[in-house]
């Protein structure tokens, strides 16, 4: 590879969907049955059979599909019961939609520092534990790194906190052998178009807790058809509730639920192909002077869709120059360090509706040299040989020219 090498294949383009997938979507589209309570008496919607699919493959009684893993998140605070000014802790580091999900259930975001590994700081999490007027923990594990659940589960029950995960980038990942997503009370997953499965936009809600997902179901918008719901509890638990439960409207639709049908078995295979790519990235940059990567535990079985990585000894204008000079050779790297949000990207200091937010220097720290990948299945392994050779040689050339500068 020369210095004038090029990428040229895009980081946001994904696999297609399967072709049993896109001929179930046609079949459908004749039918004009899009909505999921739109049934023949006795049939199932495509809806109600991934959500007894999807909870079968996790391992849980009970599935709600919803529009999106953000408003999953929503109705997941508002379904444990969170009142309007209950104090919520999360991530510092993770992405808008979380402390957007609090903000939009009419909690409030308590932010907690992370560690190297990109985890929350289990010292930082009980400390604020402490304080006993934070009655949830909506965790994120944010970017696929899995903090100690063990750890974190002992914490929640000896302060009484409810846990409620943020599983956007583990679904398919798992921790001391258990799978992402069973841990907290509550579990939510996206399958918006990056995630691991893709609808374009979309959700899961699961929890084992019957009174919690009947009243998802019933926020959902299920109106009084929530009989049609298979990975659900029983009518009698909807009895309790069915009349004082708001309406937030937010189902997922049976098309979306049909391309995600035709995914879900292909799902673990995929697990594995993120990882061979994954660790081709891994094993080139971490054997480069400079730069620093998260440690994975040996208890975390982690899916590698995207990597991160900290390029040590770097300024916020060099950090920006590498970025700009990988982005001219076709390599795109987000910046978590950057003061001004860009795409999807942001640090916690630029969500501005939060109430002052605490000045996290640990977090701070971390991300201010933290890049960040995309690793979408249209990569192979040649390609990620050729990326990261190309971020090596952008930071080696950037560095070498700040060493003979300061000589």
């Amino acid at each position: 590879m020369t210095k004038n090498t090029t990428f040229d294949k895009p980081f946001t383009r994904q696999e297609p969907i399967p072709e049993a997938g896109i001929e179930q979507a046609v079949e459908l589209m004749r039918t004009g049955k899009l909505h999921r309570y739109n049934t023949d008496a006795g049939e199932i919607s495509e809806t109600a059979k991934l959500e007894q699919e999807f909870a079968d493959y996790l391992g849980v009684p009970y599935c709600l599909a919803c529009a999106s893993g953000g408003y999953a998140l929503h109705i997941a605070l508002k379904a444990a019961g969170l009142n309007a000014g209950d104090k919520v802790i999360t991530n510092a580091f993770t992405l808008a939609p979380v402390p957007g999900a609090i903000h939009n259930a009419g909690g409030v975001p308590v932010l907690a520092e992370i560690d190297n590994n990109y985890c929350v700081d289990l010292v930082h999490l009980e400390a604020l534990m402490q304080n006993g007027d934070c009655r949830f923990f909506m965790i994120s594990h944010m970017r696929g790194h899995i903090a100690d659940m063990h750890a974190i589960t002992s914490l929640c029950e000896q302060y009484g906190v409810l846990l409620i995960e943020d599983c956007a980038h583990t679904m398919g990942a798992s921790w001391d052998n258990q799978a992402s997503g069973t841990f907290g009370t509550v579990a939510c997953f996206s399958t918006q178009t990056y995630k691991h499965i893709n609808s374009g936009e979309g959700g899961f809600l699961t929890t084992h807790d019957e009174q919690i997902m009947a009243r998802a179901i019933m926020h959902s918008g299920s109106y009084m058809l929530f009989e049609r719901h298979g990975a659900a509890p029983a009518k009698e638990v909807f009895d309790q509730i069915r009349l004082e439960t708001p309406n937030y409207s937010g189902r997922m639709d049976n098309l979306r639920a049909t391309l995600l049908r035709a995914q879900l078995p292909l799902l673990s295979d995929n697990c594995q192909r993120w990882n061979q790519l994954y660790e081709i990235a891994e094993a080139q940059l971490i054997d480069t002077p400079g730069l620093e990567l998260p440690l994975r535990p040996a208890k975390e079985t982690y899916v590698g869709s995207s990597i991160q990585f900290r390029a040590s000894g770097l300024s916020a204008e060099d950090i920006q120059t590498m970025v700009t000079a990988c982005a001219a050779r076709g390599v795109e790297l987000k910046w978590f360090g950057n003061l001004d949000p860009q795409g999807f990207t942001s640090r916690y200091d630029s969500w501005r509706y939060l109430d002052t937010p605490p000045r996290l220097q640990a977090t701070l720290d971390i991300l201010a040299t933290t890049l960040d990948m995309r690793i979408p299945l249209t990569f192979d392994a040649d390609d990620m040989k050729t990326i990261t050779a190309i971020i090596i040689e952008e930071y080696s050339a950037l560095t070498n020219n700040l060493k003979q500068a300061a000589s």
